[in-house]
């Protein structure tokens, strides 16, 4: 497992490493002062992000937005001091495990298994959700070509859904496909 350490404090990050290396955890990364979260995550690409934030702000989240929007991966949080608004805000922009520390540096491994376990259920979720999504948006727009064909050449349902499924077979297409161009030609239709 590879983890990247973001931390402005070198001497903190270096007891967070301390204590992964402890754990068994051999590579190690930092990101660099100055550097950019989202390129670091980039050029390093880590499998865990651990992000310490002694006073965490909000500004201070767009960096964990842009690796979760771009590139996500499990992302822990450290923070010194508990706060709510804050704990929802960076749940929100993408972090996986959000902890409050103070100053002594917790057994990292169990925090950042969490947060690995944690993320992959979120990213099955999202995916079947994705997944979900498009077979509704699909069957919609089945239903809105049988709907059009109904109308337009006086056929009834089921007539309708094995036309569109003949002209898939035919066509080598997708039902879905074929009842895009059915309702994307009757669209053509009307504004001609």
């Amino acid at each position: 497992m590879k983890v990247l350490i973001a931390d402005d404090n070198l001497d903190r990050a270096e007891a967070v490493a301390a204590r992964l290396r402890e754990s068994g955890v051999t590579e190690i990364a930092f990101v660099e002062i100055g550097q950019i979260l989202k390129d670091a995550v980039t050029a390093q690409t880590p499998d865990v992000v651990i992000v310490d934030m002694s006073r965490p702000d909000r500004d201070g989240l767009e960096g964990v937005r842009a690796v979760s929007a771009d590139n996500p991966r499990p992302i822990v949080m450290f923070v010194d001091d508990a706060d709510l608004a804050f704990m929802e805000a960076a749940i929100e922009a993408g972090v996986s495990s959000y902890n409050v520390v103070g100053s002594k540096i917790p057994d990292v491994k169990p925090i950042v298994e969490a947060a690995v376990a944690m993320f992959r259920r979120h990213q099955d979720i999202a995916g079947k959700l994705r997944r979900a999504e498009t077979a509704i948006d699909e069957q919609a727009m089945v239903h809105r070509a049988k709907v059009l064909l109904m109308r337009t050449n006086k056929m009834d349902e089921p007539t309708a859904h094995r036309w569109l499924q003949r002209r898939a077979m035919n066509r080598g297409k997708r039902l879905v496909e074929v009842a895009a161009e059915v309702v994307g030609t009757a669209k053509g239709d009307r504004q001609a």
